[in-house]
């Protein structure tokens, strides 16, 4: 898949794996996001291999992350999806998913799916809504997958 990357400013966004800082990312995930507290390092590591993923820079520190798990076909799930607090505020998580919806890899998708608590606001946006048929949806879910790697 080709590197596509956007630049406004002293900021730009990149798909580039390469540029991504994986310390960084995994210590706000395990640390700050709140829906993954004690993440592994080598489960981000893994993550990011086997995702799409969008890296936001300021110059060249990255202020913010979003990844995209999907077939390219029917269906992708954004997850993982910040930016630090300093730079909120600035328009740049509506850039961050104008470039995601738009990726040239995600058109016609016949869905979209995330889980937020937080920034229900801007998927809104962007078409996401609520599920409209909960009862049909099922999970399995272990809040605490992370907790038992860490006793190995």
């Amino acid at each position: 898949m080709n590197v596509i990357e956007s630049v406004r400013g002293d900021f730009f966004i990149s798909t580039d794996k390469k540029k991504l800082d994986i310390p960084l990312i995994h210590s706000f995930l395990t640390a700050e996001a709140g829906w993954c507290d004690g993440i592994p390092y080598d489960t981000v590591k893994n993550s990011i291999e086997n995702s799409l993923n969008f890296g936001l820079y300021k110059k060249e520190n990255q202020i913010g992350f979003a990844r995209i798990i999907s077939d390219y076909a029917t269906i992708a799930y954004l997850g993982d999806v910040f930016i630090f607090k300093d730079y909120r505020g600035l328009g740049l998580s509506k850039w961050l998913m104008d470039e995601i919806i738009g990726h040239p890899n995600l058109q016609g998708l016949r869905r979209w799916i995330l889980l937020t608590s937080t920034a229900e606001w801007l998927y809104q946006k962007y078409g996401f809504v609520r599920l409209p048929n909960p009862d049909i949806y099922m999970e399995r879910h272990n809040p605490d997958v992370y907790k038992a790697s860490e006793k190995r």
